[in-house]
């Protein structure tokens, strides 16, 4: 048998619940019982279990931001307070001979001698299923302080939105109007009938997770192609400079409009500095199905590096390309063209006067 002490307004409790194994006591009609020899505590005839606000339950709390992020563990505390509400106000509703109201009041009384803090509803509008609910020093208050949180959770919110989805077999929702962490003297919420569900947030949760991770991927890959692009550039057509005053510019693949552009511009500033007299562009590595565009990009390049007093030699002709060029309607017979690029270095070199021995 439990040990029973019976505690009213200015009344102290006699005996020593220390020295005792099994014990209970009654405060305000709630029942609170324990029985150390199972290790047991019992809050209202069931199981429950005391902790520490602003240490265990903060190192909870935290442990679950650190894991889950802030986003999501917000709405973990969400859809666990609603889901659990939802049971409170079910069980209240199916109590016989037992009114809306007189359920509020028995459920905000119990959680305040259970540590959760004060709690009031007011504005209950039972046809139009709305009320303002007000809450002070709540244990969810107090960890968030603990955490110098700059605003509150949304445990105790979406708590009293499902003890009243419950209660009126109807959705509820909330809107946070006051909050208490952020200097308040209380919490104040108020709840509507609403479409809004914890299930529709945690879809929107996974949306919004799923799509930006996918802009991530996106940008990631964007970042790769920038590169991967760059070094193509850098390695596709690079500029040799074989000998004193002759530069070799190979043509590797198939060139667009940015990867025309760009060799041009790249070639044109580096001319001078090797102080080319003569450019040998081979287009021996040229992909065979060749556009009118890179054959008009051909004689571009040669044509610009004229301007700037260096003579153009084209290598690497192959039949098959001689005729492609030719239905092109391109003219690049005005440069003077080889078969390989061995003969293109000799003319070069014959031009200026020199040759190899």
């Amino acid at each position: 048998m439990f040990k029973k002490l019976t505690v009213g307004k200015n009344v102290t409790c006699k005996g020593d619940l220390k020295m005792d194994k099994q014990a209970g006591i009654d405060i305000g009609g709630i029942s609170f019982n324990w029985d150390l020899e199972k290790g047991e505590f019992l809050f209202e005839q069931q199981d429950a279990v005391l902790f520490w606000v602003s240490s265990a339950m903060k190192s909870f709390f935290d442990t679950i931001e650190e894991v889950s992020g802030d986003e999501a563990s917000s709405l973990v505390f969400e859809a666990t307070g609603f889901r659990q509400g939802v049971g409170v106000g079910e069980y209240f509703q199916n109590m016989k001979n037992v009114s809306v109201t007189e359920a509020v009041s028995l459920i905000t009384n119990t959680y305040s001698s259970a540590g959760w803090g004060l709690a009031k509803v007011e504005n209950l509008n039972i046809e139009e299923k709305t009320f303002t609910a007000k809450f002070k020093n709540s244990w969810e208050y107090k960890i968030n302080k603990a955490q110098e949180k700059s605003e509150g959770g949304k445990y105790m919110p979406a708590h009293y939105a499902g003890i009243f989805s419950g209660l009126l077999k109807e959705n509820i929702w909330y809107e946070v109007v006051k909050d208490q962490v952020q200097g308040d003297d209380y919490t104040e919420v108020k709840y509507f009938p609403s479409t809004i569900t914890v299930n529709h947030n945690i879809r929107q949760l996974a949306r919004k997770t799923e799509m930006d991770e996918i802009l991530h991927l996106e940008a990631v890959v964007e970042d790769k192609v920038r590169d991967l692009t760059e070094l193509i550039k850098e390695l596709s057509s690079p500029i040799i400079p074989v000998l004193d005053g002759i530069v070799v510019v190979p043509l590797i693949g198939k060139y667009d409009e940015d990867r025309s552009e760009a060799l041009l511009e790249k070639t044109l500033t580096n001319l001078p500095s090797h102080k080319a007299n003569y450019l040998v562009l081979d287009l021996t590595g040229l992909h065979e199905n060749i556009s009118s565009h890179t054959a008009s990009f051909i004689e571009k390049i040669g044509s610009a590096s004229s301007l700037i007093g260096v003579t153009t030699v084209l290598v690497g002709i192959s039949p098959e390309l001689s005729v492609i060029i030719t239905q092109s309607n391109v003219q690049l017979s005005k440069f003077d063209c080889f078969h390989t690029l061995q003969h293109g270095i000799h003319y070069a070199l014959g031009q200026m006067g020199r040759n190899i021995i």
